[in-house]
């Protein structure tokens, strides 16, 4: 049977780009791409990159109070949202141009509508017309999700944070994740009175209970409020303005505005699996083996679609393992171990491997940790503390787990996920000469361990 494309992709985030100018430029393969909303997905058009920018403005706040105490004479300071909005959404057109430059370079041709599924060669476009492919590839990337409860529509989702055509003087984030504790952050940072309300015990489920509790205790230190063990039954618009929260503790509030961060689930609505015989997991997730195959042969499917890692550098990496394996005769799997991860909140938690709750369940452990106030944070007179901390192997040494809280956490966990990657021992750590003064030579001067499980 001749084919229209020798792969099409459907979606055209971070992993869908990677996998079709691969397949395109250094597998020959004709490639097409269909994208229903822009190119670049979550992370270029509504998550990573307009979040990190959002990051780098709240931060100023600080700053500018740290600058006086390092003796600079400022006037007082102000935050034009309109001003940032406009530069942020020039920023994201030029980046969605690089995606479209890439694609139309590597010669994949590009569909601007949406896509699904019709059989296992077969794509419908919604304006009109199929098209055929040999292999096809699902990358349609996630969606946010709102809580099915009275006036949900009244809340708002994280896409739209960055569409605000003002910032409120009040919110109410609902959620304990990442995403909810980031923006919590960013709009502290920014002059918004900000209440975070998570049902759990603690906020940043999943992550270190050492380390996720210290990141709490700063947030609340910083005015963001916390009410912890609280969600919300209901919103409804207020008189005057704003949105009234009821909760589960019988209270009702109003706010500015209430933001829904309580998770994403994959966009696979509408898609066409079940009438290709794929069928989605119980969060509508696509289900696929170690080289990102479907229950049907010819359809593929990367990134956040799968359920597995909700993050742009993983969706890239199987992306290009996938072009790897079916276009270039190079097999692939891309690696789901030791997988870094960083949550930009203020300061910034950066956290690979192990958590110590679950290192203590894989046998017996050593726990290096350190807590302390960064010289730029003592002499500007801030509380604030640094938190270095390593889980140790016992009987092989190895660093099984690394977890900081810090300023610039994030490139700090990047570069030591390399040398944990490949297998480094406390005592490699003990051996590395420190970079003084640091915060990361923490990592490297912590000799005894504070605690033995």
């Amino acid at each position: 049977m001749a084919f229209d494309y020798d792969l099409f992709v459907v979606g055209g985030g971070s992993g869908g780009v990677r996998a079709a100018r691969v397949a395109a430029a250094e597998g020959g393969a004709r490639v097409g791409l269909a994208e229903a909303s822009r190119m670049g997905g979550t992370c270029v058009i509504r998550g990573c990159v307009p979040k990190k920018l959002m990051v780098f403005a709240s931060a100023f706040r600080g700053a500018f109070a740290d600058a006086r105490a390092f003796g600079w004479q400022l006037g007082a300071a102000g935050f034009d949202w309109a001003a940032f909005r406009g530069a942020l959404r020039a920023e994201i057109d030029r980046l969605e141009g690089v995606y479209r430059g890439i694609l139309a370079r590597a010669g994949v041709a590009i569909h601007d509508d949406r896509a699904m599924l019709e059989d296992a060669h077969t794509v419908r476009l919604a304006a009109g017309g199929r098209v055929t492919a040999r292999h096809i590839l699902l990358a349609t990337g996630g969606r946010p999700l709102r809580p099915a409860i009275p006036g949900a529509a009244l809340g708002l989702v994280s896409d739209d944070i960055f569409e605000l055509p003002a910032l409120p003087d009040s919110i109410l984030i609902v959620g304990g994740g990442y995403i909810a504790s980031e923006f919590a952050c960013i709009l502290n940072g920014l002059g918004v009175r900000v209440t975070q309300a998570y049902r759990g015990a603690q906020i940043l489920r999943g992550f270190d209970d050492e380390a996720r509790g210290h990141v709490a205790q700063i947030m609340q230190a910083s005015g963001i409020e916390l009410r912890l063990g609280t969600d919300i039954t209901a919103l409804e618009a207020a008189p005057g303005g704003g949105v009234r929260a009821h909760t589960t503790l019988g209270a009702a509030e109003t706010f500015g505005a209430v933001l829904f961060a309580t998770g994403r689930a994959p966009d696979t609505a509408g898609l066409g699996l079940e009438a290709v015989g794929i069928l989605p997991g119980r969060r509508g997730e696509i289900p696929v083996d170690d080289w990102s195959q479907t229950a049907v042969p010819s359809i593929y499917a990367v990134g956040d679609v799968t359920g597995r890692w909700a993050l742009t550098p993983v969706a890239i990496r199987e992306g290009q393992a996938f072009a790897e394996t079916v276009f270039k005769a190079n097999p692939v799997r891309a690696t789901q171990a030791l997988v870094p991860t960083a949550v930009f909140t203020q300061p910034e938690l950066g956290s690979l491997g192990l958590t110590e709750e679950a290192a203590r369940e894989a046998g017996p452990i050593e726990v290096y940790c350190a807590a302390f106030r960064p010289m730029h944070r003592a002499f500007a007179g801030r509380p604030e503390k640094a938190l270095m901390k390593l889980i140790v192997c016992r009987s092989t040494r190895r660093v099984l787990g690394c977890h900081i809280v810090a300023d610039q956490a994030g490139e700090m966990i990047q570069l030591a996920a390399v040398a944990i990657g490949m297998g480094a021992t406390k005592e490699d750590f003990d051996r590395a000469v420190a970079v003084h003064p640091t915060m990361a030579e923490e990592l490297v001067t912590m000799r005894n361990p504070v605690r033995v499980a």
